[in-house]
């Protein structure tokens, strides 16, 4: 049987989701036996590649980088995860959302919360251009599994991905896979 195309990502979170993936600790070495890690910020490949089996997406869409990376991510991948509550809700990263739009969250950032040095940042590549509102990935393109938690464990982790190593889908239910937080 051929590896499976494994990719990570991590968009806008705390990268908690991508820490509980490392603990899987032991069982990492197994799952190594069964993909090929083809993107992630653990391997830091640059470009996501063509033909992914499964992607685990930790973090909201909150900024146009975001935004373009998940439409190259769907159109290019088989089986999309959100991953964490994040993905899943916007949680902690739609925080801003109340705020107002983008402009306002960058000045109480940049102008407001500054102690020294207050101005918001506008040389290109320093931040990604934000969208007015966090959203998480579900509502810019389909997602074909919701794995909630915040983060999830690693356990919990290993469920969801194990089955699709057989080429099952894994059985999202009840509190042990679908608590959030």
């Amino acid at each position: 049987m051929s590896k499976i195309k494994l990719a990570t990502v991590w968009l806008g979170g705390c990268s908690g989701c991508h820490m509980s993936f490392l603990d899987l600790d032991e069982w990492l070495i197994d799952l190594a036996a069964h993909v090929d890690v083809v993107y992630s910020p653990i391997a830091d490949i640059k470009e996501y590649p063509e033909n992914v089996d499964v992607v685990l997406v930790e973090g909201a869409i909150a900024n146009e980088e975001h935004l373009e990376l998940i439409h190259t991510i769907r159109k290019r991948t088989k089986t999309i995860i959100s991953f964490g509550d994040c993905a899943v809700t916007g949680n902690v990263t739609a925080m801003r959302n109340p705020t107002g739009n983008a402009d306002v969250s960058l000045q109480l950032a940049y102008i407001h919360g500054a102690d020294i040095n207050q101005q918001i940042p506008y040389e290109p590549g320093i931040v990604p251009p934000l969208l007015d509102r966090v959203v998480p990935v579900h509502r810019i393109v389909p997602v074909d599994i919701y794995l909630p938690g915040c983060p999830p464990s690693a356990p919990r982790i290993r469920a969801t991905i194990e089955p699709l190593l057989k080429g099952e889908m894994p059985e999202m239910v009840g509190r042990r896979m679908i608590k959030f937080g």
